[in-house]
């Protein structure tokens, strides 16, 4: 009976998530694997959200480390209903986290200038809706008496006495215009154009030369593939890689199921998919050409 009943809580549930950023730092919000906003935003709403917890993983812009954290859309431990739960991405002693801020009904919130809202997308499918707030015109009122003014002609000339009075207002009229955007593609969009490329992007932003070079040289200082793998994967996790940059941490791999191990992983966090056929030279046998082939097909 209390299963039952606890199930039917949960698909009552219909929360909102709000993260943003007290540093203006553009992010994109991935909701339990799949990419909500299509571009980096500083505020995002996510609304629709039917569980007590999920998986936040948040790409920060300018390369900066990726922040994974579990958010939880519960008060006291207690599961609420119709609730807009707020998080600040703020900087903890050089660190990025989210942080709880608030909650607040969502029939009592309103709307945010340049947040991005959007509606939970499962399947990285929907529509985004973004409110700004534009300022129309100016208007001024005279209230109260408008004042007094007497000319006296006389001699030795003209004395012009002017006595005002009266309040001024001045009210500046606002109105909130909505910008809905239609999300037709499950591809994520880089601001990032690969010269001479025109497939499919996978990500935003490839790793730099140098810090790559920096990734390239912890790697192959390791002495076995085991330790070499591992590494690779904490590199790759958090960043953005080209295919031309996965087959260079390919080949400091000796073994090929190592080798495939990381295409595999890597297939996920790659900037120009299109290009993964290069990723075959690294391999010796037809076998793994093969098994990565139907790997990539079905994810």
């Amino acid at each position: 009976m209390f299963v039952i009943i606890f199930s039917t809580i949960i698909k009552s549930q219909n929360n909102n998530l709000v993260i943003y950023s007290q540093e203006g730092l553009k992010f994109t919000v991935i909701l339990n694997g799949i990419r909500q906003n299509m571009q980096p935003e500083t505020n995002v709403k996510i609304t629709g959200l039917n569980a007590p917890n999920y998986q936040v993983k948040l790409i920060l812009a300018n390369n900066m480390p990726d922040v994974n954290q579990n958010v939880y859309l519960m008060y006291g431990g207690e599961l609420t209903l119709n609730t807009e739960y707020t998080y600040a991405l703020a900087n903890v002693k050089g660190k990025y986290k989210l942080r709880f801020k608030s909650t607040a009904p969502i029939n009592g919130t309103v709307i945010v200038p340049q947040q991005n809202v959007i509606v939970y997308n499962p399947s990285n499918t929907g529509t985004t809706t973004t409110t700004t707030t534009n300022v129309v015109g100016t208007s001024t009122t005279t209230n109260g008496n408008v004042g007094n003014i007497g000319v006296n002609i006389g001699s030795p000339g003209v004395n012009v006495n002017v006595n005002t009075g009266g309040n001024t207002t001045t009210t500046t009229t606002s109105t909130t215009s909505v910008t809905t955007t239609t999300i037709n593609s499950t591809t994520p969009t880089s601001n990032y154009v690969l010269p001479g490329y025109n497939g499919v992007y996978g990500c935003q932003m490839p790793m730099s030369a140098s810090n790559f070079s920096n990734a390239k040289k912890s790697i192959a200082s390791k002495s076995f593939d085991e330790s070499r793998l591992t590494i690779a994967k904490q590199i790759i996790g958090s960043n953005c890689l080209l295919c031309s940059q996965i087959k260079e941490l390919m080949e400091l791999m000796t073994f090929e199921a190592t080798r495939l191990d990381l295409a595999k992983f890597a297939w996920h966090h790659t900037l120009d998919k299109g290009n993964y056929y290069m990723l075959n030279d690294a391999f010796t046998f037809e076998s793994s050409i093969s098994d990565l082939n139907k790997y990539t097909q079905t994810h």
